[in-house]
């Protein structure tokens, strides 16, 4: 059994979290108990924010959107990277009463721009270095204003500037803000990754984002004392809710890379750096650190992590006991959605109980329940829709009722992943309904066969998907990246799965492929290979 390294930090039972009410609070108390505690850093530290410099960011801030005209009634895009900028922007924002929409900065003009329709977004807002980066120019003949964010920092002093470069802000009355936010006011909308159609609004209220972010901190044992590194996207919940809030909530530091996002070279150097003792990341990124740990990994110089998190698509057993072996730190695998404020579901830290990699884990505050085709609960082990519901789960998406009357049922939302669970709770994912491969009417889950081939040592990664057939309509195709050094044939892996699956799920072609496509979070791409070899 693994001797995980451990650190002295205070206990969580003496420590507690502040009752909030919505994410205008989020600093406070922090800034009154732990005023020179770091709140948010950039990994080469040549900027650090404590919590009082944070909130008075913040507050400065919020005094120049309502000069600038913003008002509770405005919807305010912000197309960033990882950056201070972001974190300020996002706080300043919500805790005004205004609505936040983080879009990624590397969507085309054409994306962004359907995307503040879709929002009648009053303001696009994107931090100063980026400004030469996007063309900025081509908003600047749409209705919504277009402001510049930056912040200075200096080891006395940090400062916020707000510009607005297209003139269109109104120059009359400011904009007024009330300290009586409700929590079902909307704080937050995110947009769905679209892996099965066109991305959907998410509204977050404050009340999801703290129950989800109260949620994660109490679960995993956050606390001041904790530090971590945000290599995921904030412009999506893995980065956002589980990186960056769930750790301000704790009081803990948050660190965001120089680059502004994940770099394999200069991850560990950065986590030694800011002393980090956790990190959340996708199993892309996970399998990266592994290979690369023999040229990377700082050995006794590294941090002494006390856990690793795994979220966003399926990690694989060899990976995690791979990374537990070289990182000592177990993984634990989580499993997140949009459109419950990300976290639904997790393993608990082993002091807490068992740890199981191969499942996603326990219910984390939700309900859940697996439910067959016909609306009915399936019993222990029964294969079927996840359903959740809870205070974190919103209660429909924006201006999109069809999406809303297919998706959501008497509180529950019908999340469209396959999966089922064991006595205990713990939840297994068989993949997402919409990927189910119909072969000939056996309904067949990508999510097993892709088990199967990762059990071979020959094999890296691994993806499963329907390709058409002229017969059965659809049959199973197969992705595969070989480790370095192997050369196994296709018909060799054919064989493989033979001895490891029933005869209808054995892939009819298995492709070896340099790389796979992901999603813009990390997950596996399905459609983008059906596409490619269809």
């Amino acid at each position: 059994m693994t001797q995980y390294k451990t650190i002295e930090r205070p206990s969580t039972a003496t420590i507690g979290y502040p009752p909030l009410t919505n994410l205008s609070q989020l600093l406070t108390e922090h800034a009154q108990t732990q005023p020179e505690r770091i709140a948010i850093g950039i990994s080469d530290l040549s900027h650090v924010v404590n919590y009082q410099k944070l909130e008075l960011l913040v507050n400065s801030a919020k005094t120049q959107l309502s000069l600038l005209g913003l008002n509770r009634s405005h919807t305010v895009a912000l197309l960033a990277d990882n950056c201070i900028e972001f974190v300020v922007a996002l706080l300043a924002v919500t805790s005004f009463g205004a609505r936040l929409a983080p879009l990624n900065p590397s969507l085309t003009v054409i994306d962004v721009q359907a995307r503040l329709n879709a929002l009648s977004a009053h303001a696009l807002l994107i931090p100063k270095h980026l400004e030469n980066q996007v063309d900025h120019s081509a908003f600047l003949s749409g209705t919504s204003a277009l402001w510049t964010v930056n912040v200075e920092v200096s080891s006395s002093s940090a400062a916020v500037h707000i510009h607005d470069i297209a003139n269109k802000t109104p120059a009359a009355e400011a904009g007024t803000s009330s300290s009586l936010i409700a929590g079902d006011d909307v704080a937050l909308v995110m947009f769905t990754a679209g892996s099965t159609g066109a991305p959907k609004a998410v509204p977050w209220t404050h009340r999801n984002i703290l129950e989800s972010i109260r949620n994660i901190a109490s679960w995993y044992d956050l606390s001041p004392a904790d530090a971590t590194l945000i290599v995921m996207p904030m412009f999506h919940g893995h980065g956002l809710v589980a990186g960056l809030l769930a750790t301000l909530v704790s009081g803990g530091s948050v660190y965001l890379p120089t680059t502004g996002g994940f770099s394999a070279h200069l991850f560990w150097p950065d986590m030694v750096r800011v002393r980090a003792t956790w990190f959340t990341a996708v199993p892309t990124i996970h399998r990266i650190l592994v290979n690369r740990a023999s040229q990377d990994y700082p050995g006794l110089s590294a941090p002494a992590l006390r856990f690793i998190r795994s979220c966003s698509a399926p990690i694989d057993e060899d990976l995690a006991t791979a990374m537990d072996k070289t990182f000592g730190a177990p993984v634990i695998s989580a499993y997140g959605m949009t459109e419950a404020t990300h976290q639904v579901s997790s393993n608990p830290l082993p002091m807490h109980g068992t740890n199981r990699i191969s499942s996603v884990g326990l219910p984390t505050g939700v309900e859940m329940r697996i439910v067959a085709e016909d609306g009915n609960d399936l019993p222990v082990g029964g294969i079927g829709e996840v359903w959740v519901r809870g205070a974190t789960v919103i209660s429909g998406y924006l201006e999109n009722p069809e999406a809303n009357a297919s998706s959501f049922s008497d509180g529950w939302f019908r999340s469209g992943d396959l999966g089922s669970m064991d006595t205990p709770g713990y939840l297994d994912l068989k993949g997402r309904i919409k990927e189910q491969i119909n072969r000939g009417g056996e309904k067949i889950a990508p999510g097993d066969i892709d088990v199967a081939l990762l059990s071979n040592p020959a094999v890296l990664e691994a993806v499963a998907f329907p390709e058409p057939h002229p017969i059965y309509g659809e049959c199973v195709h197969a992705a595969v990246v070989l480790r370095s050094g192997s050369n196994a044939s296709e018909q060799e892996l054919e064989d493989y799965c033979r001895s490891k699956l029933s005869s209808f799920e054995v892939p009819e072609r298995i492709h070896i492929v340099s790389s796979i496509p992901n999603t813009a979070k990390g997950a596996v791409d399905r459609r983008a290979l059906s596409t490619q070899f269809r």
